[in-house]
């Protein structure tokens, strides 16, 4: 465990002095990439070095007590109990900050939500779902900034495309992807009865570059007039694009902005996390065949989570995890839901679950 320990804090050493060369300095990829894995890093050294000094200290008071008689020894002795005491919880610490690091941590986030089950009322929830991850980003002091936005007749939305940026964001809401589910009094509704819709969520990573590599010829794109609301231009010019990825039959339509090199800028955008997510997600099926999809069909039995209004109760099926504060969490207040799931990972980590 010492060498492992003396490899990590040499690699931040290495790391720290490279981020000051010209090398790195110079080369917008190396130097994000550089910045990422410093960040990484850095609690974990603060950790080790932390551990290091507590066992100095440890071992420094244990010899005085030795040395020394009365008062004095039994000072020391407290001395060594104590920092045994802090060694014992950095160890903790550390074994935790040496679990295995998600490799998408760091990156900013694309998440779309769509309406799904429930017509009318499936697309107000999706535009529900879309304002409570707009005021957790803003709690959490990240930026979104809105890349597609298709909203239905009442108000709701069919699809918005949303970018989350912030060096914690992807930490946070990678846990969201999949079927939500909704339970209540819709306002479409007339009689007053509770129905159930459901709306689906796609969390992926925002891909650089570098991260994906896409052959030209592999892309059909396809130009078309825009329509729908967006400003004078819409119907009036071929600014809308479409790129289909012919490997694997993933499609990008994009028209909210006003030119085609724009759209075709956020189609491109989109695409590349789309292709990250599906090539990562085929790694992961080749060592573990039971990898739960993230959107599924988006009917009422799949689900990832419910909002019931009538019992003010948001619950995580995925550990079983219910809170009764349904209002504060649409409100942004989500960190009670995710904590929950981030511990959960962390000890299927430890016993070597994932």
């Amino acid at each position: 465990m010492d060498e492992r320990l003396d490899a990590i804090e040499k690699e931040y050493v290495e790391l720290e002095a490279s981020l000051g060369t010209s090398e790195v300095l110079g080369d917008q990829a190396k130097l994000r990439d550089a910045s990422r894995k410093y960040k990484q890093l850095t609690p974990l050294v603060e950790c080790i070095r932390a551990l290091r000094a507590v066992k100095g200290d440890a071992q420094a008071a244990r010899e005085l007590a030795a040395e020394t008689t009365g008062s004095e020894r039994d000072s020391f002795r407290a001395e060594a109990v104590s920092a045994d005491e802090k060694q014992e919880a950095l160890e903790e610490q550390l074994k935790l900050l040496m679990l295995p690091t998600d490799p998408n941590d760091g990156k900013n986030v694309l998440m779309e939500i769509r309406g799904a089950e429930g017509g009318e009322e499936a697309n107000l929830f999706a535009g529900d779902l879309m304002e409570m991850y707009r005021a957790y980003a803003i709690r959490r002091g990240w930026t979104v900034e809105t890349i597609q936005h298709d909203a239905s007749d009442l108000g709701g939305i069919n699809q918005v495309t949303l970018l989350f940026k912030g060096d914690d964001a992807w930490s946070h809401l990678k846990f969201e992807g999949g079927p939500h589910r909704v339970q209540r009094v819709p306002a479409t509704e007339s009689q007053g009865r509770i129905h159930t819709s459901s709306a689906t969520v796609m969390v992926m990573p925002e891909a650089d570059e570098v991260d994906v590599d896409i052959d030209e010829k592999d892309l059909q794109v396809d130009i078309y007039r825009s329509s729908g609301a967006g400003g004078q231009h819409v119907n009036t010019t071929d600014s809308a694009v479409r790129i289909t990825h012919k490997p694997t039959g993933i499609v990008v339509a994009m028209q909210d902005e006003r030119s085609q090199l724009q759209n075709r800028a956020r189609a491109m955008q989109v695409l590349r996390s789309r292709l990250l997510k599906h090539y990562q997600d085929q790694a992961e099926a080749k060592a573990s065949a039971e990898r739960r999809a993230q959107v599924g069909g988006g009917g009422r039995s799949e689900k990832i989570r419910t909002y019931n209004f009538k019992e003010n109760r948001i619950t995580d099926h995925r550990i079983g995890f219910t809170l009764y504060q349904l209002q504060a969490a649409l409100a942004g207040d989500l960190d009670p839901v995710i904590e929950a799931l981030q511990t959960d990972l962390r000890a299927r980590q430890l016993a070597g679950d994932v």
